[in-house]
Parts: C-alpha cells; structure tokens; sequence
C-alpha cells in the first residue's frame, strides 16, 4: 500500500539539492526575514542599530601638504630681516649706554661741564657741583677760585681787543696782537686744568697732593698776572707801560688799554689773597708734603697706564737679558 501513497512524477529524494545539509543547515538560521523587521520597536535593543555592525574606529590622518621652496625662502628671508633688526635695536642700546659711560665722570655720575646744549656735538668734560661736592667751609673760597677764572678768561678776551686796537695805531705792534691770541688760547684752558681743577680735587677729597700741585702751578699764575699787568711791550699784554705809550698818540687806545691794565692788576691782587686763604685751610686740614708724596706714590702705583709700561718694560727686559749672548 505504501506504493500507492508515493507520487510516481515526483523526483527522487535523493536527487533534491536543497535536501543537503550544508543548504538546510544556512536556511535554517536565526536571521530575520525582511518581512519581519520592526522600524519602531518597542525597546531599544530591538533597534536596527543594535544589529548593525559598529563602525571603524581607526581615525585617518588629514593630507599635509610641503610647503614649496619659494614659499620656504621667503619665510626665512622674513626671519633674516627680524633677526636683524632685533640686532640693529640691541646695538643701538648699546652705543646708547656706552655714550652715557662715556659722559659720566669717575664719580660716577653725568658730566655737566661745559654747559653745553644737548645736540651740541661736544659733550660736557667734567662734574661739577660745590653744594654736594665741596665741605661747606671750603665752598666760598672755591667759588672765589672759579670767579677768579672766569674773570681772568673776560680779561684776556679784553686785551685782544685792546692789542688790536693797539695795532690798528701801529703796524709794528702786530706781534702784541698776536700773542694776546696766543695767551687767549693757552691760559684760558691751561688755568682751568692747571690750578682750578686741583684745588676744586683738594677741597673735595682733601688731597694733600691736589693742594701742593696747586700751590706749585697758582704761584706760577701770580706772576703771570704781574707780568701781564705791567705791560711789557712786546709781550702782548695791554698793561700799565703799553697804555701810557700809547696814551700819548692815542686816547681812545690808550683808555682801552687802560681798562685791561686795571683788570690783570685786580686779577693779581684777588690771586694773591685767595693763595693765603686756600693756604690758611690747607694748614688747617693736617696736610703735609709726606702725605702728598705718599698719595703720589700711591695713585702712580694703582694706576693702570703705569702698571702696563711697567710691565712692558719688564718683559722688554727680560727678553732681552735672553737674548744677550
């Protein structure tokens, strides 16, 4: 009977591909059928996403593109030009500070003499300053010292004048007028530097040595005043003999010269006053001629310039005391 039951067109069971368990086995799974997705379910977990494949997490690196070489030579051209005015600022500064070195004296301070404008291209020499430098006991009679210089230097400006006007009478009075240029030119500095300057030192550091070369050099001055007014012809000094010789010939010379002779004569009267006093205080401070020698020695042992000779003189010595057969 079971002949019967069999369908006799159908094929044989055998011959039936998907009968193959490798096939049953794959349409057998637990995939879902298209027809069976929910896009709205009721839980998250039942979401597309949660069967879905997770992203790569591998982050990718953005393309970086070379600069090219011309982009390259201006950027470092750029760097050049900045390097090199960061140097042109830092040596301007520098040639500022040195200036500023420069125009101090060794006190460390700003140098204002010569009062000079500030564009001026010559710049002040010395500090100067009697109310912070100079005792108080000692500041009058250095400002005497300094009136008495500035008064000397009027006074021969004046008798250049006078020595012109002398020669304009007379050609043969032409060397006077010449050498009261020359007296112009050397004293007005050389008093300055000789016998101002070294007592304004002596009364600041109370310099035993600063008061003897003054004393020695401001002597020399006195009988330089005298000289100067008396008047010897010749000499370029409108003194008390010049203006009487001319006086004759010529009034208005002659009052001129007069004029200067009176100036050198209180010039050499003032000068011998303020020696006895700058004397008096000298004697009054302990100084002596040991203590001077002593600093003379001393600033000319300290000194760099007398270090360096010295030195090279040794070695020149000893060079040559090698050589020598």
């Amino acid at each position: 009977m079971s002949d019967f039951d069999n369908n006799p067109f159908a094929e044989p069971a055998g011959n039936n591909p998907f009968n193959d368990p490798s096939v049953t086995q794959v349409t057998s799974s637990s995939v879902e059928p298209v027809d069976q997705y929910n896009p709205f379910p009721a839980h998250p977990k039942d979401s597309l996403a949660a069967h879905t494949t997770p992203a790569s997490t591998s982050l990718y690196q953005p393309a970086v593109l070379e600069p090219s070489p011309q982009a390259t030579a201006i950027a470092a051209q750029a760097n050049l030009l900045k390097q090199q005015e960061e140097l042109e600022r830092k040596a301007a500064q520098l040639d500022r500070r040195e200036q500023e070195l420069q125009s101090m004296g060794p006190s460390g301070k700003q140098n204002n003499w010569p009062p000079l404008p500030k564009r001026f291209p010559i710049k002040p020499c010395f500090y100067q300053d009697f109310s912070e430098e100079i005792p108080p006991e000692s500041q009058r009679v250095c400002r005497m010292i300094y009136y008495l210089w500035m008064f000397n230097c009027m006074t021969l400006f004046l008798n250049l004048l006078a020595c012109l006007a002398y020669f304009t009478t007379n050609a043969s009075y032409g060397v006077d007028f010449g050498l009261s240029i020359l007296w112009l030119i050397l004293f007005a500095p050389c008093s300055f530097l000789c016998w101002y300057r070294p007592v304004y030192k002596a009364f600041k550091s109370d310099s035993s040595f600063s008061f003897f070369f003054f004393f020695m050099v401001f002597f020399c001055q006195v009988v330089i005043f005298i000289i100067q007014a008396v008047g010897i012809p010749k000499w370029g000094n409108s003194g008390w003999i010049a203006a009487f010789t001319i006086i004759g010939t010529n009034k208005p010379v002659g009052a001129i010269m007069i004029i200067v002779a009176i100036l050198f004569t209180i010039c050499a009267v003032l000068s011998i006053i303020l020696l006895k006093m700058v004397h008096s205080m000298y004697r009054r401070t302990g100084a002596s001629f040991q203590k001077a020698q002593q600093e003379f020695s001393q600033g000319v042992f300290t000194n760099k310039s007398f270090q360096t000779a010295a030195a090279g003189a040794a070695s020149s010595a000893a060079q040559g005391a090698f050589r020598a057969p």
